[in-house]
């Protein structure tokens, strides 16, 4: 195993499990056993070691997504639910390219909210633009009702509700285990999910203040 893919996997362990903030360069060349030169060598900065490690599952990811978004579209009446389904394959394959990719990914991207990481937000939108446009243009031929600010909140709240999933995704499965005796994977969750962010997506349109 090359140098950087040392460095890119030690950080995606720690970044994951212990969040971008939580985690030092030294701890990364640690787990790695390489020196901090290399981290500078290969990535320049902590920053760009994020985008790298974001970068590896996102090249996976986007074609993938894209390519389940225009299925979506193309249909003459998709459905909402059809809309967030279109994310299911995508996800569980990152598991044929990391193992346990799919956990893994969603608790990286989960991080980059809460752990306050603005510029990585920024870099997904601007280096995968193609993604948030056939989602967008997708949820707009589901529900063509829905006017572009009350989108923006809708999708806001909707990635709100995501992130806080996936970040906790461990603690919610231990859960399920320990107080309902029931066994959840990861697919499980996210099964879960769909249902109820495009209900939340598709609520009527209405003032509650009436």
């Amino acid at each position: 195993m090359s140098t950087k893919d040392k460095i890119l996997d030690a950080a995606e362990k720690l970044f994951s499990d212990n969040g971008f903030n939580g985690t030092s360069l030294r701890e990364i060349t640690s787990l790695a056993e390489v020196n901090l030169a290399a981290v500078n060598y290969h990535f320049g900065s902590k920053k760009e070691l994020i985008k790298a490690v974001m970068s590896r599952y996102m090249n996976e990811l986007s074609p993938r997504l894209i390519s389940t978004l225009e299925s979506v579209q193309a249909k003459d009446k998709p459905t909402l639910t059809e809309v967030f389904s279109a994310f299911v394959e995508p996800l569980l394959a990152l598991n044929q390219f990391r193992d346990n990719g799919t956990s893994i990914f969603l608790q990286l991207l989960g991080r980059g909210y809460t752990d306050s990481q603005g510029f990585l937000r920024w870099f997904l939108t601007t280096k995968y633009p193609q993604v948030i446009e056939h989602f967008i243009a997708a949820v707009q031929k589901a529900y063509p009702e829905l006017e572009p600010e009350e989108m923006f909140w809708r999708l806001h709240f909707t990635m709100g509700t995501v992130v806080f999933t996936m970040s906790s995704s461990d603690a919610l499965i231990d859960i399920a285990k320990s107080d309902y005796e029931h066994s959840v994977r990861i697919e499980d969750v996210i099964d879960k999910l769909i249902p109820y962010v495009a209900a939340g997506v598709g609520a009527p349109l209405q003032d509650i203040r009436q």
